[in-house]
């Protein structure tokens, strides 16, 4: 509109300047006048609600991404937008984070369909007489992001136990896709399986059943943190409740087998004076099927729900049913101390991945590796602080991958 103003007042300007010196000329310049300005309005009219229209759209996506943003940045802002990690599903929330009951969309974690009706049935004759242990993980993202170090972890797990039986639980690599990333482990005779799982059927007769219900229903807010986070929290309970075994994140290398191991959760921090345990993890569990410690894990979980803390269904809940629980009679378990499964504090993971160098670096290494190796059953690779770090040639993680691998393509 600016150029439309120009021109016009530069058309008139020469009008009241020179006064035009005859009829004939103004009527022509004013015939010139009315068909440019019909003209551009024409031509301009179109564009200038398409680029409006794309103005906004751009506006709600940058919107929208900020939004992610500041989420995936961990902080808990008042923003209106949830994201699940399930299909990207858009979940409202108000601005002051008040919930309203709305029944949460359909998505693969929930739907129950001839798949996962014969989830039972795959356990039972997965899990046979000829696994010396077995073993459970969990993964509720896509096929495609089960990458290198997820591979790797498993690949661990049958170094040290070679007749052990593996079963992941995953709609999503319970696919062709799935069975593509798994099938060099398969070629080499490993039991290993992924099994979409059945959540009602997992939930059914314990004291997360309603809780779940609810969930589905929209009666229970999922809170910001990610639902799937908090499912696969509650699914490695309720797996090992029905059936027994051991469940493993997916961050791991194991280095010494569990076979001794029995109803046993791991600390993941101790009092340096007193050498009591402060917290405990939930990244490994060693228990019996119907261990009572289980069932009040389960309980917990579904009592003191809140998927607005992180930490707070996972780490801090068995923490603080242990801390109720421990020394009472009818539950017997074993802590163990922060060596045997989380010897590297998160904070100072990153150290592992980095090459030495110096020779007092390199000395460093070779204790470090030692010890992991005589005291450690499995190393924690804290995903969310080391993910993005580089396992450097000589270092800590590289070498003990080196010795821990079965295919050893890193």
């Amino acid at each position: 509109m600016s150029f439309k103003r120009v021109v016009y007042h530069e058309i008139f300007r020469y009008r009241l300047v020179s006064r035009a010196k005859s009829p004939l000329i103004s009527i022509i310049l004013i015939s010139l006048l009315l068909l440019f300005m019909f003209a551009y309005g024409t031509v301009s009219y179109v564009p200038l609600q398409s680029a409006a229209f794309t103005r906004k759209e751009d506006s709600e996506l940058m919107q929208t991404d900020k939004s992610m943003k500041k989420m995936n940045s961990g902080v808990v802002l008042p923003i209106s937008l949830t994201i699940s990690t399930q299909r990207n599903m858009i979940i409202e929330v108000d601005s002051n984070d008040q919930f309203h009951g709305r029944k949460l969309p359909e998505s693969d974690i929930f739907r129950s369909d001839e798949l996962t009706k014969k989830f039972h049935g795959r356990v039972l004759e997965f899990f046979n007489s000829k696994c010396e242990l077995q073993f459970f993980m969990t993964w509720i993202s896509a096929a495609e992001s089960f990458g290198r170090r997820e591979i790797l972890a498993v690949e661990s797990v049958f170094k040290a136990h070679p007749n052990g039986c593996l079963m992941i639980l995953s709609r999503t690599m319970d696919s062709p896709q799935g069975y593509t990333v798994l099938k060099p482990l398969l070629d080499l005779g490993f039991n290993v399986q992924a099994v979409a799982p059945d959540f009602p059927f997992l939930l059914k007769n314990t004291p997360a059943e309603g809780w779940f219900d609810n969930i589905k229903s929209g009666k229970k807010d999922p809170g910001v943190i990610p639902l799937a986070q908090n499912l696969s929290n509650l699914m490695r309970l309720a797996v090992l409740y029905k059936y027994g075994g051991i469940y493993l994140d997916t961050d791991f290398v194991v280095v010494n087998s569990f076979k001794g191991l029995k109803n046993t959760i791991g600390a993941q921090s101790i009092d340096s004076a007193s050498k009591n345990w402060t917290r405990l993890n939930n990244a490994v569990l060693v228990f019996d099927m119907n261990h009572p410690l289980l069932f009040k894990f389960i309980e917990e979980f579904a009592l003191t729900f809140d998927g607005n803390k992180w930490g707070h269904n996972g780490p801090y809940m068995v923490s603080r049913v242990v801390h109720r629980v421990e020394g009472r009679p009818g539950y017997n378990f074993t802590i163990l101390p922060p060596m045997a499964f989380y010897p590297v504090d998160w904070i100072k993971i990153v150290k592992l991945f980095k090459m030495p160098k110096t020779p007092a670096e390199s000395k460093w290494v070779e204790a470090k590796l030692h010890q992991l190796n005589v005291q450690s059953y499995a190393v924690h690779l804290w995903n969310k602080q080391s993910s993005k770090s580089m396992v450097e040639d000589g270092s800590v993680i590289g070498r003990l991958i080196s010795q821990h691998c079965v295919l050893c393509k890193l």
